[in-house]
């Protein structure tokens, strides 16, 4: 399949179907009402959505928007992607609960919805379609819209066009990284994890926790510790998880948290599709309390270790494998299906929860004075009923929790920690 870096030219001039990349594989396999395989990220605007201007908003970007404008199907050996022709999906103000699986057939065969509800826009993707990177630039580009839409005078000076730089690259990004590594079998070694258990929400419902800081506060606290802010948060997570949900003793399990890596920079890639890599943050308290400095020492050891070019061509080196295995190339897709879920099912238990950190928002002049904040949240999976997504905004950085749990302990201690390190912190939850 040819690179697609055009942002102007229409469909027409662009391939009819694409390969999933190696990461997609997984998710049309294994998503359910139970378990939707979908994200959200939100931005809060500083007035009221307009449902109809919004709706507009999305049918003038979609058509520019190749990467978005794909459906799913299956074939005789792969699940593949075609580009979709039909209306694009309505815009209907948000009446569930975040996450909530999206039926390809009601939503006229498109991957991703988008709702609003008061001043919030919410952009929800299935996984296999993209990764926080393209859904923050779709999202950008629809809140760019939008706002030239309801701001027409001020606003007069943009064009109903995708802004300069934007590049809608659909490169398998996998594939052209991959080299072969000697020792990729290697390239998971991780046993089974600590599972936080407990009463459970009634089905369907999902807990949400917001934590809003001011960026430079934590930056600070994190610089205090001699560590970056996303090792600071992992850390913070991992420590509140061993006091709260271990009591701060030991254990036979490791705390493990699934850390996503972009992996762009490392590979100088622009792709749309999905491009990272997970490394898992481990913890084994084999002492009675540790303290938060020893935690996190060995929470960042631990990331260090997995963050380099030479492990990170070891795990692509791992998955490309697997894909490209020439006896698997011919097994038909039903029965790929049944191995992957297997498979998928049999490491359920290897990770306890997830931290991923999608950066800066990077809204641009002249929108940014439209925009209050946003925030990004990640649809709960099997064995992970806490996970935890991080984007900042203008000087603020905003921590979304979501889980299937009734006890929240675990939240407040990490908010509690660092508002006590002097870090200023607003929450809002749906818990009453």
């Amino acid at each position: 399949m040819k690179k697609d870096k055009s942002v102007t030219n229409t469909s027409k001039h662009h391939p009819a179907w694409a390969k999933l990349d190696n990461t997609a594989i997984l998710f049309p396999v294994i998503a359910s009402s139970s378990m939707s395989s979908c994200y959200r990220i939100s931005v809060i605007l500083k007035e009221e959505i307009q449902g109809d201007l919004l709706q507009k908003a999305q049918d003038i970007l979609l058509p520019q928007f190749l990467p978005f404008r794909m459906r799913l199907k299956m074939g005789l050996f792969w699940y593949y992607f075609e580009e979709n022709d039909r209306k694009p999906p309505k815009v209907l103000e948000e009446s569930t609960f975040p996450g909530t699986y999206i039926n390809k057939s009601r939503n006229n065969h498109y991957m991703f919805r988008v709702t609003y509800f008061g001043k919030r826009i919410n952009l929800e993707v299935f996984h296999a379609l993209t990764d926080g990177y393209g859904g923050l630039m779709f999202l950008r580009e629809l809140t760019y819209q939008y706002l030239r839409l309801s701001h027409p005078e001020e606003l007069s000076d943009e064009k109903d066009r995708l802004s300069p730089g934007v590049t809608l690259d659909m490169e398998d990004s996998y594939v052209k990284s991959f080299r072969s590594a000697k020792k990729h079998d290697e390239a998971y070694k991780s046993g089974k994890a600590v599972v936080i258990k407990g009463e459970k929400l009634p089905r369907g419902e999902v807990g949400v926790i917001h934590g809003c800081f001011k960026l430079s506060e934590i930056k600070e606290t994190a610089k205090k510790y001699g560590v970056t802010l996303n090792q600071y948060l992992v850390g913070v997570f991992v420590y509140s998880v061993y006091k709260e949900y271990l009591k701060g003793g030991t254990s036979e399990r490791p705390i493990n948290c699934c850390v996503p890596v972009d992996l762009r920079g490392f590979y100088d890639s622009r792709t749309v599709k999905n491009f990272f890599a997970m490394v898992m943050a481990r913890f084994k308290p084999q002492k009675d309390d540790y303290s938060f400095d020893e935690v996190l020492k060995i929470v960042v050891d631990s990331l260090k270790e997995q963050i380099t070019k030479e492990n990170l061509d070891t795990i692509l080196s791992y998955n490309v494998s697997n894909e490209r295995n020439i006896f698997l190339r011919p097994v038909p897709v039903f029965i790929k299906n049944i191995a992957i879920k297997s498979v998928y099912y049999s490491t359920t238990d290897l990770t306890t929860a997830t931290v991923t950190n999608i950066g800066d928002a990077g809204i641009r002049e002249p929108y940014i004075k439209y925009v209050d904040r946003l925030y990004a949240m990640l649809a709960l999976s099997r064995g992970q009923d806490i996970k935890a997504a991080i984007v900042s905004h203008n000087g603020l950085l905003t921590i979304t929790f979501t889980t299937r749990l009734h006890d929240v302990s675990i939240q407040k201690r990490f908010f509690r920690m660092i508002s006590n390190e002097g870090v200023s912190v607003a929450v809002e939850t749906n818990y009453d």
